[in-house]
């Protein structure tokens, strides 16, 4: 587990991890909804995230170490290898915000107004 990113979820308003899928997949929520998820057995580091529709194939084509969500719907979840050193640190942080970001833009506004009064 590179735990860089595990600080860096955690970190976030309204997050939570857990292991809904067993002892070897971590998952991190907001507001009880996933945004990001790895298997802690598998190596090299990788992590499923949420992409907005029309950016899942640009990110596809655009880096090699980024291929269609693992057991995900395929459609909107990428699978990201973290540790390859090919995509730019700043671009594997924008992915995890963007995840994030996905997920509570489809939070009902009553969870998006609970999540704005977490301090």
């Amino acid at each position: 587990m590179n735990i860089e990113v595990r600080d860096y979820c955690i970190a976030k308003k309204g997050v939570t991890e857990g292991f809904p899928f067993g002892e070897g997949v971590l998952v991190f929520k907001v507001m009880e909804k996933m945004f990001l998820l790895t298997s802690l057995n598998e190596t090299p580091f990788r992590c499923n995230l949420k992409m907005n529709i029309e950016l899942v194939e640009e990110y596809l084509e655009k880096y090699f170490d980024i291929q269609p969500g693992n057991h995900m719907n395929k459609k909107m979840w990428n699978s990201v290898y973290f540790d390859t050193g090919n995509i730019p640190r700043k671009e594997l942080l924008w992915m995890i915000d963007h995840s994030y970001d996905e997920v509570v833009s489809g939070l009902t506004k009553k969870i998006q107004q609970e999540l704005k009064q977490i301090i």
